[in-house]
Order: structure tokens, then C-alpha cells, then sequence
């Protein structure tokens, strides 16, 4: 462990936190602002928690490989040739050199340093110059694995070799997610959008997971929902958040003719957010990644009945984009400078026992949930 905290400083943080949200403030500012906690949360959190990845679809053919970050470790996904899905560090056994970037179709792993190569199963076959060496044998050699899990259609990788998967940690999440989006493994990716944010992660997600900002914040996205079937329900690992689309007109994005008429979105620990909003089959994932206490990579992923958006996706793209995103952005890198003033330590959670959008409850959940993490840490 690269940072560790001490009891006292645990208690300080967690001093207005309480197990009932009723009762409860919020995590304490300083770990919005001091880069000691990203420390401790990218190996605390980070590295043991189910990363997400891509949709499967990327990963269907043998040969196809992706690569991806799980906080500056990087992961090479493959599918090997007789069809089983394999993660490795990507990173080769002779120099440490990475070995494959990007996406793609390979039937040999080769090192582009100096040509040491491996099959799709991470098994060193070849390492060129290597015939006089003492005790040296390529069967003795295989890239580091790292768990993998295809979960409702989508890649995820995971760096503890012991945790659980992440069907069993999520308990109800895969059925409510294919009862929501029964089409989700036909579902194609369609379009990204790229957000660099001035923001701690962690304001990022307390501000997806509540909607008592939204009236006063997203007045368009509440004309898209029926503001009152609002509901927020937290669960072990994950939160859901569903509304129904509203019957009237909205000045979000227009649904004609929708076949979708859900707003079913669910948070699932620490950073992913899977999200089906009404108009055509279509699911997005929102997926936040920590670059520096007060910088956050975000990106949005959307998968559509088509690779080309309709005008109307193209419609509800722009909206996200430019509208939604930009209001919360907006949002979190204001509350990013505020706590960096001596002004604000904790906030009073408002609960709403109905679960009702307006409530605080998932946020409160959610911190409980690095609070468990952080507990973990103590010296």
C-alpha cells in the first residue's frame, strides 16, 4: 500500500457521517482535495474493484484484443482461439516493454522491443537469442493474468486476482439491467464523447447519483421525465435510478415515435454508470476515470440499433453534450473550488425516506462505500 491513513485522521473524516442518512453529512472535503486519498483510493478501490472495458462486441472474434487503463496499468484483453476471453498485464516478461496498443486482431502477441512473443493464452513461444542461456525455459514464462467477466454484455477487468465476480457482488444488477435493455447484446457502438473535467471524481458521482438538483439545474431534463415515478434504490454494490419518460412534450430531445419509454439508469461501484434513456433501443455508459484530485477523464459510450445515429440520436447526443454535461459540469467544478476554501468541510445529506429523484440517499450510500474502502487503509 503507497498511502495509508491513520485512525484519527479516519475519524476526522468520517466525523459528521452517520450509518442513517437521516442523520448523516457527507465525506469530509479533504478527500476531494488532497491528492494523498487518490493514493489510497487507486489501490484501495481502483485496483480491486471491476473495471469496465468496452461492449463485447469489440471482443466477439478469436484473435480480437483491446487494450485498456485501470489507473496507469495497462491491460491487454484478448480473445484466444479456442474463444475464451483472457486479460493480462500488458506488459512483457523479458524488459517490461508494453505489448500490443489499441484494438484489434493478432494471432501471436509480440513484443515490439525485441521480439519475444506470446500466444493468445499468455504462454511465452518464442524469445529470440535465448538458446545459450542458463535454466532458461519458454515454457516456464506466461504474461500476468488479470480477471475478466463479460457482465450484461460488457467487458470488465478486475487486478485482485482474489475478488469475487462481479455477477456475485452485483446480486440483482443483471436482471434488472436485462429486463430494462433485453436488446442489450445487439445493441452497436454508435459515438463517444470525451469530457476532461476540473473536478475530483468523487463530485462526479455524487452528482450523478441525485436528482434533487435537477429541477433547478436541468430544467429541459425534467420536461424529458415524469418527475414524480422518480425513484432512486440503492442495493450492495450498486444504486438504480428510474423514472418514466414523460407523455407530454419535452425541450430535451424529442422521443417520436420511442420505443423505450424508460429512464432506467444504475451506478455501479466506484465509477461506472449505465444509463437507457427513452427514444430507440440504446444504452450509454458513462465511465469516470481519476487523473489528478481536481481532474477527472469522463467519457460517454453510446450503443444504438445502428452504428450511424438516426437524426434523432444525433439529437439527444447534442443535448448530452452540450446541455446535460455541460450543466454538471458546471456544477462540479464549482463544488471542486469550493472545497478547496477553508469554508466547507461536510455537508448535511437530505434525505427523503421515499426514495424519491430529490433525495441524497445514494449519495450517502456511496460514501459509505469509501468509507469501507478507506477503513481498509487504516495503519
Amino acid at each position: 500500500m503507497t498511502a495509508m491513513l491513520t485512525a484519527d485522521e479516519l475519524t476526522e473524516l468520517t466525523r459528521g457521517y452517520d450509518r442513517d442518512p437521516a442523520k448523516s453529512s457527507s465525506l469530509g472535503a479533504q478527500s476531494y482535495t488532497d491528492a494523498r486519498f487518490l493514493e489510497i483510493e487507486r489501490e484501495a478501490i481502483f485496483y480491486r474493484s471491476w473495471q469496465w472495458v468496452c461492449h463485447v462486441e469489440r471482443l466477439r472474434e478469436p484473435g480480437s484484443y483491446t487494450v485498456a487503463e485501470v489507473q496507469g496499468r495497462s491491460i491487454a484483453i484478448v480473445r484466444d482461439g479456442s474463444g475464451t476471453l483472457r486479460a493480462f498485464y500488458n506488459v512483457c516478461k523479458h524488459r517490461a516493454h508494453e505489448l500490443l496498443k489499441g484494438t484489434g486482431k493478432t494471432r501471436m502477441i509480440v513484443c515490439p522491443y525485441h521480439a519475444w512473443s506470446y500466444d493468445l493464452e499468455g504462454r511465452l513461444r518464442n524469445a529470440p537469442n535465448t538458446a545459450a542461456l542458463t535454466d532458461f525455459d519458454t515454457a516456464d514464462i506466461c504474461l500476468e493474468p488479470v480477471q475478466v467477466e463479460v457482465f450484461c454484455s460488457f467487458v470488465y477487468v478486475n487486478l485482485d486476482p482474489t475478488a469475487p465476480s462481479l455477477a456475485e457482488q452485483s446480486g440483482d444488477l443483471a436482471k434488472e439491467i436485462t429486463t430494462f435493455a433485453p436488446d442489450l447484446d445487439q445493441l452497436t457502438f454508435a459515438h463517444r464523447l470525451t469530457f476532461d473535467i476540473k473536478s475530483n471524481w468523487k463530485n462526479i458521482v455524487d452528482n450523478f447519483l441525485e436528482c434533487y438538483h435537477c429541477p433547478v439545474a436541468h430544467k429541459d431534463f425534467c420536461t424529458l421525465l415524469d418527475m414524480d415515478s422518480y425513484k432512486v434504490t440503492t442495493h450492495g454494490i450498486y444504486s438504480s435510478h428510474m423514472a418514466k419518460a414523460s407523455k407530454g412534450s419535452n425541450t430535451a430531445y424529442s422521443t417520436d415515435g420511442a420505443t423505450v419509454d424508460d429512464h432506467a439508469v444504475w451506478w455501479l461501484w466506484p465509477n461506472s454508470c449505465l444509463m437507457r434513456y427513452p427514444g430507440r433501443g440504446n444504452f450509454l455508459v458513462m465511465h469516470i476515470v481519476p487523473v489528478a484530485p481536481d481532474r477527472t477523464f469522463e467519457t460517454y459510450d453510446f450503443f444504438f440499433e445502428t452504428a450511424e445515429p438516426t437524426e434523432q440520436e444525433q439529437e439527444a447526443i447534442a443535448y448530452i453534450k452540450d446541455v446535460l454535461q455541460q450543466e454538471d459540469i458546471d456544477i462540479v467544478e464549482s463544488v471542486q473550488r469550493g472545497m478547496a476554501t477553508p469554508a466547507f468541510d461536510h455537508g448535511r445529506i437530505v434525505h427523503d425516506p421515499t426514495g424519491s429523484g430529490k433525495s441524497e440517499h445514494a449519495v450517502h450510500h456511496f460514501h459509505g462505500l469509501v468509507i469501507d474502502a478507506y477503513a481498509r487503509c487504516v495503519a
